[in-house]
């Protein structure tokens, strides 16, 4: 019999994650929901047909379902990198503003002809970006320990 990830089967080994699925990325837009970074932490390399992000991420994963948590809020720095990018479009973002911060809100794929798309990852104030992959290649890794939340609370999403 299988049973589901328990708040407390949470390990403080740093996450590794692999997205070759819609379901897989799923996962990995979760964990990213409101990950911050500056413009001067993200990267596009088309020789290597590379696009990455420095992220500082919340950690979800840590959290036990309550909206108290004891102030016990952690972040870490995490890198996303998404593999075989054939082209890469931003919108709402000034690329030449190294010091503007974003904040990813949710990261997305719409599926093109055989294994190809586009992934859209979305960031606050209406900007974000979109790739067109040759096919669906992103992995998630914690780069640092993990880390007080300088704010000292967990970021909140007001229902409208």
């Amino acid at each position: 019999m299988t049973q589901d990830a328990r708040f407390e089967d949470v390990s403080e080994k740093p996450l590794r994650l692999i997205a070759r699925s819609e379901e897989d990325l799923v996962v990995i837009s979760a964990l990213l929901q409101d990950a911050v970074a500056t413009v001067s932490d993200i990267s596009w390399s088309p020789k290597k047909r590379r696009f990455s992000m420095l992220l500082n991420r919340f950690r979800w994963e840590i959290m036990d379902g309550s909206d108290t948590g004891g102030g016990n809020y952690e972040r870490v720095r995490t890198v996303l990198t998404v593999n075989d990018v054939l082209k890469v479009r931003a919108s709402g973002l000034n690329p030449k503003d190294g010091d503007m911060v974003i904040s990813v809100l949710s990261l997305a794929f719409v599926p093109g002809e055989e294994c190809s798309g586009k992934l859209s990852v979305t960031v606050s104030g209406d900007g974000g970006f979109e790739l067109d992959v040759e096919c669906l290649d992103i992995e998630m890794t914690d780069a640092t320990q993990p880390y007080q939340a300088v704010s000292g609370s967990r970021p909140k999403h007001p229902e409208t």
